[in-house]
């Protein structure tokens, strides 16, 4: 069984303190919209999409070789991928979901007005 906490002898005043994510990343990264924020963001989605590729062909039980071999590629490039070293162009990115057995849908966004 779990352990229960009573909250009456937490010491709220210290948890008051704690920093917050969104603070913590605005120490680290910069503030929302700051050119330093914007540049951790997009190196954040392409290790993002690096990992999704990576546990997709790990699923596939497939070699970075093979999958590059499916695609055109090299191994070193399908590595720089699912490290988030490099994003693949779109088309890139589908063939490489094409070559795991995977596909990926593109639904529109309708605005509510």
């Amino acid at each position: 069984m779990g352990t229960t906490i009573d909250k009456k002898q937490l010491n709220w005043s210290k948890i008051e303190k704690l920093p917050t994510a969104n603070k913590m990343l605005d120490d680290l990264y910069g503030k929302e919209g700051s050119s330093e924020r914007e540049i951790f963001k997009k190196e954040a989605y392409a290790y993002y999409t690096g990992q999704i590729i990576e546990q997709a062909r790990k699923e596939a039980k497939m070699t970075q070789t093979e999958l590059a071999q499916k695609i055109g590629s090299s191994k070193s490039y399908i590595s720089r991928v699912e490290t988030g070293r490099t994003e693949p162009k779109v088309s890139t990115f589908y063939r490489i979901a094409s070559a795991l057995g995977r596909f990926v849908e593109l639904n529109p966004v309708y605005s509510q007005r």
